[in-house]
């Protein structure tokens, strides 16, 4: 019998007379007489040979499409970039990092709104294609499932694993005299054993989970590894499962809801996830017309305890919370303490409730994810600070801090080279407060991440005696004591920029307070005679991207009115 499917869109290129050029075009892909009915499904891909992040895509998306077809739909596959946060730290390659993820959205957006496509299995693997696929979602408001390449293994060094973050730790004891440099090569050798995302829980294995959390992508796709046998099976679930949501005319806003995004900030929460996850998740919410704002990630983290034991500040990684059952082990934890929505509807087109009542997760191990009972921290690992450092806000990884109030003397430099080459020199004490400027969303431009300046001070011995604020961001593998994404940034004349060597910065994470020691006349009289620099570039994706970005405190969203 013959299956009647909606076809929301794409009969605006294959129904009628006037539509013969482009069904002929279409019968060149692959398309025939019987296929004219079927709904047509986008299967976007980040795959490229540039990282192991995306090395499965290119698999998992044939593995998509077999599952539109076996849904009766019509698989169209194409491509996006994506650059690898790993390759380009430290230079300036970490400029184009960020602006990534404008490019993966509006590039993926272009297609599905220029070919009419019907719905789409979006497919990333690393820290910007993600919430880029999830951005593109929002906006596009069609029938969509995001589907994770999945975590890489973790290597071995001297009988322990070990992920990126060991490399560039590695280096500043290396710089430091603490390792040779022959250890340090077999660091670099082991860390990276094949493909998938950075193994902790960084940026990429954050939002997999942020968006599992959000109804986004199918229950338990989040945690299985890059090479393993049940990523093949997901992709081929998701492929069915966005036939069934064009049929059911259930689109990616009817998931993507103010409850979705509660539940998404709380599962990062408990985890203990990148700072990246606030800056992505206002901007997925911005696309998305939910009202999300910084203070909600400081209200939902209030009451959710931080239950995961992982890397970069814990002891283990992606695949062992799949071992213990994966990411429904945590919300399952959550739903049962009445923390999760779990009446918010998924991808499955079934609610979260009803997804982990067929799962049936496991409870919590007690080791990788503890108990409600027995949290890590009485609070969720991610902390949103004000004050008159940051008036918009500033945000810190707050999981795994031994000492809740620093203060310190002010180290200035104005971009990130200047830091990083103070810490070579061992220049740094006990006490001193880096302050790294102009690297925010404008001023980079690209918000540039700084996980070799904060692993280079882990790794020389410094990370509880040295604070490093920034206007720029960190890296999901950062850990210490670090605030990012200081709003308003000094290129838009925050008070980050008035900074002067030798003041006082006074970092009270009980309080929630990033302060400078200064009067309020004197912060003014100091931003009078500040002035706008100049744009650093006047042609190219920066020039556009540095006119028309928001403050991070909106997510560093795009935006023509700017």
């Amino acid at each position: 019998m013959t299956v009647q499917h909606k076809k929301p869109r794409s009969y605006e290129v294959t129904d009628g007379i006037e539509r013969a050029a482009a069904r002929g075009m279409l019968r060149a892909v692959g398309m025939g007489d019987d296929d004219w009915r079927k709904p047509q499904i986008g299967v976007a891909s980040s795959w490229n040979e540039i990282t192991p992040c995306n090395l499965s895509l290119d698999r998992l998306a044939k593995k998509a499409k077999e599952g539109v077809r076996g849904a009766d739909g019509f698989p169209l596959e194409f491509g996006t970039i994506s650059v690898s946060d790993g390759i380009s730290m430290g230079h300036v390659g970490m400029h184009y990092s960020l602006v990534s993820r404008e490019v993966i959205a509006d590039s993926v957006e272009t297609v599905m709104q220029a070919e009419r496509l019907d719905g789409s299995v979006l497919l990333a693997g690393c820290d910007k294609s993600e919430p880029g696929m999830l951005m593109a979602a929002a906006r596009l408001d069609l029938a969509s499932v995001y589907l994770y390449a999945g975590s890489i293994l973790p290597g071995r060094y001297k009988g322990r694993d070990v992920t990126i973050i060991d490399a560039f730790e590695g280096v500043g004891a290396c710089l430091a005299g603490k390792i040779t440099r022959e250890e340090l090569t077999e660091i670099e050798k082991a860390i990276c054993p094949g493909e998938g995302a950075c193994g902790g829980m960084y940026t990429a294995n954050t939002m997999a989970s942020a968006a599992e959390a959000m109804g986004m992508s199918l229950p338990g796709s989040a945690a299985p590894p890059a090479p393993d046998a049940r990523r093949d099976v997901y992709a081929e679930r998701s492929g069915e499962a966005v036939v069934k949501l064009v049929d059911a005319g259930i689109t990616a806003r009817a998931i993507m809801t103010k409850e979705a995004f509660e539940n998404a900030i709380t599962v990062v929460m408990a985890l203990g996830g990148s700072t990246n996850a606030v800056l992505h998740l206002m901007a997925i919410a911005h696309e998305a017309h939910v009202d999300l704002s910084l203070d909600d990630f400081n209200r939902l983290g209030d009451k959710t305890p931080h239950l995961a034991d992982v890397k970069p500040f814990g002891r283990y990684v992606m695949t062992d919370i799949d071992s213990i059952g994966g990411v429904p082990v945590v919300m399952k934890a959550l739903l049962d303490a009445g923390l999760l929505h779990g009446d918010c509807l998924t991808v499955t087109g079934r609610t979260i409730a009803e997804n982990l009542a067929d799962v049936a997760p496991p409870d919590p191990d007690g080791k990788i994810i503890h108990a409600m009972a027995d949290p890590i921290h009485k609070t969720g690992g991610l902390t949103i600070l004000r004050g008159s450092l940051a008036p918009e806000g500033a945000v810190v990884k707050s999981a795994g801090f031994d000492s809740d109030v620093f203060d310190g003397t002010a180290r200035v430099f104005d971009g990130e080279q200047g830091a990083m080459d103070a810490i070579a020199a061992g220049s740094l004490g006990k006490g001193d407060v880096l302050v790294i400027r102009q690297e925010g969303p404008r001023g980079g431009p690209g918000m540039r991440e700084m996980l070799a300046v904060t692993g280079a001070i882990k790794g020389a011995g410094l990370g509880k005696d040295v604070l490093l604020l920034t206007d720029g961001r960190f890296s999901g593998a950062t850990r210490g004591l670090m605030a990012g994404h200081v709003a308003p940034e000094a290129a838009r004349g925050g008070p980050i920029a008035i900074i002067a060597e030798g003041d006082t910065i006074i970092f009270d994470l009980d309080a929630r307070k990033l302060q400078i020691e200064l009067s309020d006349a004197e912060i003014k009289a100091r931003l009078t005679k500040w002035k706008a620099p100049a744009p650093r570039y006047k042609t190219g994706v920066f020039a556009k991207y540095a006119a028309q970005v928001s403050s991070a405190s909106l997510g560093a969203i795009t935006r023509a009115d700017i």
